[in-house]
Order: C-alpha cells, then structure tokens, then sequence
C-alpha cells in the first residue's frame, strides 16, 4: 500500500497552520479553504516536498489536434494505455482531429486531464480540477479519480468550493486559520431519523435573523437560496453572500420546512423554489443546481434523491 503524507515539520509558512495529513492509495482527499490559504499550501508542497500540482498551467501545443498533444504526450511518458483507450476515457475522441486552439475551455481541460493521467506519477495533487466546467468534463474528472484509485496511486484535489470538496473526496478536510477539521461526509449509510411527536410547523416566522458586522438584519424566507453548516453555526447564502446565523442547521430546519426548505445533506438546507436542476454524476452521487446569479450547485444526499424526486413529482 502506498501513501502521501504531509508533515506538519514543513509547514513553516506563517499564515498556514500546523497540520499532518496521510493519504492512502484506497481514496481521495480533499481539502477546502479559501484561495489565499490553498496556495500557500501549494508553495509549501512544491518547494519542501518536491511535489508537482497539476493546475492547468502547463503548456499544451495549442496548434496540434487533441490527438496530437495526446500522442506526444503518451510517448514522452510512456504511457501503457493505448491512446484510442485514452480519447474515449476523456471524452475526446470526437474532437481527436481538431486543434486544441479551436477547442472549448472543457475540452481543453480534459486534454490536461489526459496529460495528467498519463504521466504515471506516484502520487497527485490538484489543484481546482472542476471549477468554471460542464457536467462531462466532471464526471470524466470523477471518472479518473476511479482510475487512480485502482492503480492504487493516492490523490490530494484542493479546492475553494465546498459543494467540490464533498463530490470529489472520499475523505474531505476544511483548512483554515485555527487548523484543519475533517469534514462529515453524507455517503448514504446513516438511517433517516425519526421523527418525533410535537408540534405542528406553523407560519408564524416570517423572518429569518443574521447577523452582518454589528447588525442583525431580517431576511423573508423566499430570498434565501440555500443554508449552509459552517463549523457548527448556520450561514445563509443569498446570491453567493454568506450570513451568519446565531443557530445551527437542526434548530433552524423545522421552523423553515413550511416555507419549502429541504434538509438535503448532512450539511445543506436548500430553498427547493430555488431547485433549477438534479444532477446525477457518475459516481452515483448527486448535486441540486440552484437558480441564482452564479447558478450554484450543492451536495444532494443519495438518501435523499428518491424523496426530493417525489417532492417534485418526478416518480
């Protein structure tokens, strides 16, 4: 069994914590923070443990075809899966003939995806594989992960979205200022509660209190896309702008279900007016797309999507 560790003895850089992380080739970590903290934590990879991060930053040749730069690609590293096995497993072999400079921005990106498989390094480290694509060009991401996976080659994704952390990781970690905490992943083993006699939901919270700087403002339920756990307290997000609730997702959840508020996730509330999409990704776990500004996605509980299909009389 292989594995990669990071040792808190290299963390030297003031505005990281101290933290030690083992990885093991039976999965995928990985780590949420904001982009500042990620990319101090890629320095300190690169430059103390010698560790190469795949970012997108590496040149391809924009003039060659798809199969070109993969061809290339596959002899420089000498790869042992033949290439045509390659184009289907990126979803490339219809853009195989074309230039990589008439390509779309997804398409290119499973092109490094391609190039990043192929290299056969030991361990992997990347770096925002999936923001700002399409839906393909994540499942073929997942689709790889899979494939390192059984090649017992252990892999490290950093991302900046939270909803990313929980789709890509078997194992999932939040970093920040105070240290690095595991993240609760709904995997759909957990037995839906029960519920318990009491009291009826009534309508009588019109309301929903934050807290922004020193003032507590008021929010009407209907404008709230979605609440989200963070370190135990609630946050209401509005057009990607987070709010601090003083309660936490379970105290919060009933007094919000007559307004058309669903627990989705472990971690998630959603507003299911605002519900635009039900993603199904290709490891059988699944995402809401939200219909807002940033049209964002967050994680949907295996345990649930039979309940939120009957919600929205899809069976």
């Amino acid at each position: 069994m292989t594995h990669f560790k990071i040792n808190h003895e290299i963390i030297d850089n003031e505005s990281l914590p101290s933290f030690s992380l083992t990885i093991e080739d039976t999965y995928t970590a990985t780590i949420y923070s904001d982009t500042e903290m990620q990319g101090e934590l890629v320095d300190v990879l690169q430059k103390n443990e010698k560790v190469q991060v795949f970012d997108q930053q590496e040149g391809l040749y924009r003039r060659l075809t798809v199969e070109e730069n993969i061809t290339f690609y596959h002899k420089w590293y000498d790869c042992r899966t033949p290439i045509p096995e390659i184009l289907v497993l990126f979803e490339l072999q219809t853009y195989a003939k074309t230039p990589l400079h008439k390509c779309s921005e997804p398409e290119v990106r499973r092109v490094y995806f391609a190039k990043y498989f192929m290299t056969g390094v030991q361990q992997m480290v990347f770096q925002e594989p999936i923001h700002g694509v399409d839906i393909k060009t994540i499942n073929t991401f997942i689709d790889m992960l899979q494939n390192l996976k059984v090649n017992t080659i252990p892999v490290l994704v950093l991302v900046s979205n939270m909803e990313h952390a929980l789709l890509l990781g078997d194992v999932a970690y939040k970093l920040r200022e105070k240290g690095m905490q595991q993240i609760e992943i709904d995997d759909g083993d957990e037995q839906a509660a029960v519920e318990g006699p009491g009291e009826p939901a009534t309508t009588n919270l019109f309301k929903i209190p934050a807290q922004v700087d020193d003032k507590m403002i008021l929010f009407d339920p209907p404008e709230i896309d979605y609440i989200e756990s963070q370190d135990g307290k609630a946050m209401i997000v509005i057009n990607d702008e987070a709010y601090a609730m003083d309660s936490t997702l379970a105290e919060i959840e009933k007094k919000l279900e007559v307004y058309g508020f669903y627990r989705c996730h472990r971690s998630y509330i959603v507003n299911l007016q605002k519900v635009r999409e039900i993603i199904t990704w290709s490891k059988n776990t699944y995402s809401l797309r939200i219909d807002n500004k940033s049209q964002s996605t967050i994680p949907l509980s295996r345990t649930k999507i039979q309940d939120i299909q009957e919600k929205f009389s899809l069976k």
